[in-house]
């Protein structure tokens, strides 16, 4: 068995459940045991981006105890478009 971490996040609300998966998992496996995918109902599995202690990985990519596996937010701006906007707000 391996111990490991499944996290999500919002702005005010936060999910972070501990649990121990068989050695072979895949993070897709995690997530669903999680119970994270029944709280929050907008997390489209197949579409969302996942990582391991902030690198991304693929739900199809094994596990290894103390992972932690992070469930990413879409973007609501691009890095450079929120660039543009801070820089804006500065020249004001």
């Amino acid at each position: 068995m391996l111990e490991i971490e499944v996290a999500y996040a919002l702005p005010h609300r936060q999910f972070l459940r501990r649990l121990k998966v068989p050695s072979d998992s895949t993070v897709r496996e995690a997530i669903v045991q999680s119970g994270v995918l029944s709280k929050f109902p907008e997390i489209h599995l197949e579409s969302v981006k996942v990582g391991i202690f902030s690198r991304p990985v693929g739900l199809g990519d094994p596990l290894n105890s103390g992972d932690r596996v992070e469930i990413y937010r879409p973007l609501i701006l691009s890095p450079t478009d929120a660039r543009r906007l801070r820089a804006e707000r500065q020249k004001r």
